[in-house]
């Protein structure tokens, strides 16, 4: 026997088997019940969402025979008399099928017409059904009209079309109108793996949910692409080789690109767009991920509330994410994302549109300002880019998200000088702005309750007993007080402040060892994990701008060639 592909294999034959367009199925089954039937139908929607397999549904509601063969007009089809098996095979002689893509003429109509002055042979009703009804021609359309108004009345007419705006009005105004609506990824997602579970085949819920975003809110491409990534993956669907076949990029690629954006690190950019052209991954699927996520990060810096705890294993990092990148430049690289897609098949090579799309939020940063060099040649200062030689080293082991305070910064020493010519190539300066309020580091004052909160969370992170929103609450929070069954908190940010977060908190310090009840109160916060963390960064990063400025080569430098070090190019390596 032959294969039968998923998409007809499980192909719905009843309304109760139809997915994601409940309020077309509410609709026709309480007219089908109450006897309340239209002489004529429009089902618009985009390909793959159900505009065939409704109209044959209603051939049958309409011709069905019952199991005794004594039935009439049901919204429940048996789906096993003469009329109902017939329509499904596509051989019942009342049902008639024209692809008006194919057969869009004035005389494929006509011929049709004809048939409408004879009445049924088998069934209660002869259903007329066209599909791609925008591609017939005026005259034809003009030719059905007076049918169409006022038809036999054991004749219905189904029309289908993919784009009702070139269909006239003439016509819409004589017909039933339904949208069938592109269904939701989590719905394609679910009945994937209905349909998966039914053909015993094993699945990775990842690679479920990309077939499903890749589907479009089709589930006729969503079961054609299961097809191909059964074939591809000898029988089994895994993320890994999922990917490989849609193209599609890792989320980890996209994370990293948006956080070397936030942090405006060019090289870093320009790294991870030529690893997606060795790695052979999609430069459009890169930037709809991104889009993605910058959508996720906009709503979590807008109305952070909306957002709930989920299984996302990106979740923290959207989070981290959107704290770091300003609203603005959030915005403006989802604008420039969205418009970067158009413009990949314009460019020769379509990775270097890609980077191209990525640097132009570094040349376009929304408040960012440059001064200028002076003009005078002899007025000219060189200038010294001090991150080759100021690389510190602070990899040293500590949880995630976490540092220990008793961290030492372990410094490269800068190489030794050579007897080579010196070139130092003339940069413009960019000065270093007074922080902004939202930036401004907050002072921390620590206290005895602090440290020990410190500590605690610090094996909460180790154990990864805490993630995502719940790690932010423990980061971002302050130990008041504690008794010997409650403890207090204080965070500054009402958004964390959310009754999931404060309960899985809690439960995660009761599986460590603290049978206490949580209290949080919003306040200012002068000692958190998090702002110790800071405060030990800023110490790391103090010293190391001191060993720079004191090592005896840039002194040397800046001596005898007046070069300058740019405020904010000595970086920590993380």
């Amino acid at each position: 026997m032959s294969y039968l592909v998923l998409a007809r294999k499980y192909r719905p034959r009843n309304f109760t088997e139809m997915v994601g367009q409940e309020h077309v199925v509410q609709a026709l089954t309480n007219a089908l019940v109450q006897q309340r039937l239209h002489h004529a139908y429009l089902f618009t929607g985009t390909r793959g969402v159900g505009k065939t397999t409704v109209s044959r549904i209603l051939a049958k509601s309409l011709n069905c025979q019952g199991l005794d063969g004594q039935g009439g007009i049901t919204a429940e089809p048996c789906g096993v008399c003469q009329a109902c098996r017939d329509i499904d095979a596509g051989r019942f002689v009342d049902y008639t099928e024209l692809d008006a893509a194919s057969n869009r003429g004035v005389d494929e109509v006509q011929s049709l017409l004809e048939q409408a002055v004879y009445k049924p042979v088998q069934g209660r009703f002869k259903v007329f059904m066209i599909d791609e009804v925008h591609m017939l021609t005026n005259t034809a359309f003009n030719a059905m009209l007076k049918t169409l108004e006022e038809p036999p009345e054991y004749l219905k007419f189904v029309l289908a079309t993919t784009d009702p705006q070139k269909v006239p009005v003439t016509v819409l105004s004589r017909c039933l109108q339904f949208n069938l609506r592109p269904m939701a990824p989590e719905t394609v997602f679910e009945h994937l793996t209905q349909v998966l579970a039914q053909e015993n085949l094993p699945a990775e819920p990842m690679a479920l949910k990309l077939l499903a975003r890749a589907a479009r809110g089709s589930m006729r491409d969503a079961l054609s692409l299961a097809d191909q990534a059964i074939a591809f993956g000898s029988g089994q669907l895994q993320e890994a080789t999922v990917r490989l076949m849609l193209g599609s990029v890792d989320r980890s690629h996209v994370i990293g690109l948006i956080d070397a954006l936030a942090r405006s690190d060019g090289a870093a950019v320009v790294a991870i767009s030529e690893g997606l052209r060795i790695n052979g991954l999609s430069a459009a699927s890169a930037l709809e991920d991104m889009s993605m996520v910058l959508q996720r990060m906009a709503v979590l810096q807008a109305v952070p509330s909306a957002v709930t705890e989920s299984d996302d294993p990106d979740q923290h990092d959207m989070w981290r994410l959107s704290q770091a990148m300003p609203a603005d430049e959030t915005q403006l690289l989802y604008s420039l994302c969205l418009h970067g897609r158009t413009e990949l098949g314009l460019a020769p090579d379509e990775y270097a549109a890609l980077t191209m799309v990525l640097l132009r939020l570094l040349a376009f940063k929304p408040k960012a300002h440059q001064v200028q060099q002076a003009a005078a040649p002899a007025a000219q200062k060189k200038t010294l880019t001090a991150a080759p030689t100021s690389q510190i080293d602070a990899t040293e082991s500590s949880p995630p998200g976490l540092l220990k305070p008793d961290a030492k910064p372990k410094l490269e020493q800068p190489a030794q000088p050579v007897a080579a010519p010196i070139v130092v190539r003339n940069l413009p300066i960019r000065e270093a702005t007074e922080p902004s309020e939202r930036t401004a580091p907050k002072v921390l004052v620590a206290t005895e309750e602090g440290h020990f909160w410190s500590q605690t969370v610090r094996q909460l992170v180790a154990a990864e007993a805490v993630t995502a929103l719940v790690r932010e609450l423990a980061l971002q929070s302050q130990l008041i007080a504690r008794d010997t069954d409650q403890w207090q908190l204080r965070i500054e940010s009402e958004s964390l402040n959310q009754g999931t977060a404060r309960e899985r908190l809690q439960a995660a310090l009761n599986a460590a060892g603290f049978a206490v009840k949580l209290v949080v109160e919003i306040g200012k916060v002068t000692d958190s994990p998090a702002q110790r963390n800071a405060a030990f960064l800023a110490e790391k990063q103090k010293a190391a701008e001191e060993l720079i400025h004191s090592d005896p080569l840039v002194q040397a430098m800046i001596q005898n060639f007046g070069a300058k070090i740019v405020p904010g190019t000595i970086k920590l390596i993380s």
